[in-house]
């Protein structure tokens, strides 16, 4: 999941402080999210996630 985030996030050129920002999360959680640290995650959470990278929960989260 962390590196799925990682990717989408650097394709949009973006970074962690300013992934952070746009989720309304920190950017301490989203480096632990992007280094597997966090491995629950709360739906919310991804809803913001995927909203800031301009794209569906699904597609970060559940695609192969």
């Amino acid at each position: 999941m962390g590196n799925r985030i990682k990717l989408f996030r650097e394709q949009c050129k973006m970074t962690q402080d300013e992934l952070a920002e746009k989720s309304g999360l920190s950017r301490p959680y989203i480096c632990n999210l992007e280094n597997g640290k966090c491995t629950v995650v709360k739906s919310t959470t991804m809803a913001a996630i995927a909203k800031a990278l301009d794209t569906s929960v699904s597609k970060i989260f559940f695609d192969d």
